[in-house]
């Protein structure tokens, strides 16, 4: 009861700070998106240059240093990695290329249906259908590998270069990229975004808080655990936006969205998958990364690269809909990610044989 009350508590609070978010700045139905945030870093660094998503944005920092202080106060902290990192790195740009054919990561898509962008409507059932196709592969036998201990230098590197980040924008030295229209450009006060990333990022490290988790033990063991922390993210920013005036039904005319219902599907089915065959949504692959794993880093930098390279190639999707291009890299992603599946399957079962055989002789 106690862990049930907790994960419901972790999802409240994550509600009520992304309504708040908003209210402080953030764009609409914005409170938290981690690959938008990611989104926005790799244009603050100059690694893709549309003018009009370049923020160098502190709910990521606080969401990686809440994981590591609490990680760390709770002995949890472990610097390990080794699991298939070259894997993982594809994964997570694959599931950037899905997520920004959406305009959003799933917690974004939670967000979106709380502020009544009817769009996202679309967008669940393609998430649940591509973490439903990765726990086929899963109960086929479908692993990474298993991580091994690293020294704990590797395990800091990620907050202190979470730390660097937070200088920089602190600083603003003049090859740091600031928006000053769109998205990129709307943004809560520094010490209130940081403030809040820090306390989801404390309590999604305690918690366990992981969307794709939630549906994928729903469909494996019929376990709402996970889910009562989803629900109660959806329920408290609803009441929030109810109450604020920031719930606006409909299709048409909502921020940062489009009304392409197939692709919206597509790219979420995209994001739901990665995120199964990786071991995590974006918002928990930043946590583990928090807590020392370099796995989960590879994903976020795959993550990253991936935000690169959709804007870079004009792949990304704006309120305007999805180009011809874009819906050519979310196919793509789909037939990578069967072929990544299925061929984790296929090597195993043929190292399964490899094995047998060599072990035949010295049974006989």
């Amino acid at each position: 009861m106690k862990d049930r009350l907790f994960i419901i508590a972790a999802g409240a609070v994550t509600g009520l700070l992304a309504v708040l978010l908003v209210l402080q700045g953030n764009p609409a139905n914005m409170g938290f998106c981690i690959a938008c945030f990611l989104r926005d870093i790799t244009g603050g660094l100059g690694l893709h240059r549309a003018g009009a998503v370049q923020y160098l944005r502190p709910e990521i920092m606080g969401l990686v240093l809440g994981a590591f202080i609490t990680a760390l106060i709770g002995k949890e902290f472990k610097a390990g990695g080794g699991s298939s990192p070259v894997l993982r790195f594809i994964l997570g740009i694959l599931m950037m290329a899905g997520a920004l054919t959406f305009l959003g990561c799933p917690l974004r898509m939670i967000l979106r249906l709380a502020g009544g962008d009817w769009n996202a409507l679309a967008a669940l059932p393609g998430y649940i259908a591509g973490i439903w196709v990765g726990t086929i592969f899963l109960k086929k036998g479908y692993t990474l590998g298993r991580s091994q201990s690293q020294p704990p230098l590797n395990g800091y590197a990620v907050p202190f270069l979470t730390l660097f980040l937070l200088v920089l924008l602190l600083t603003a030295p003049a090859f740091i990229f600031f928006s000053t229209e769109g998205p990129g450009s709307m943004a809560a006060p520094v010490a209130f975004s940081l403030g809040a990333g820090l306390l989801v990022g404390i309590l999604a490290q305690r918690s366990r808080l992981c969307t794709m988790g939630a549906i994928r033990d729903l469909i494996l063991f019929k376990d709402f655990h996970l889910f009562w922390g989803i629900a109660a993210i959806f329920v408290v920013a609803l009441a929030g936006n109810l109450i604020t005036g920031k719930f606006v039904p409909g299709f048409t005319d909502q921020p940062v969205a489009h009304t392409d219902g197939l692709w919206n599907f597509l790219g979420m089915a995209v994001v739901g998958l990665a995120a199964v065959l990786a071991g995590g949504c974006p918002l928990r692959q930043l946590i583990l990364s928090g807590e020392g794993n370099s796995d989960a880093l590879f994903t976020v930098l795959g993550l990253i690269t991936g935000a690169a390279f959709m804007h870079n190639f004009g792949l990304a999707a704006s309120p305007a809909g999805v180009t011809p291009a874009g819906r050519w890299s979310v196919i793509i992603a789909l037939i990578l990610l069967i072929i990544i599946g299925a061929g984790n399957l296929a090597a195993k079962t043929l190292y399964s044989r490899k094995e047998a055989k060599t072990a035949a002789p010295a049974n006989n």
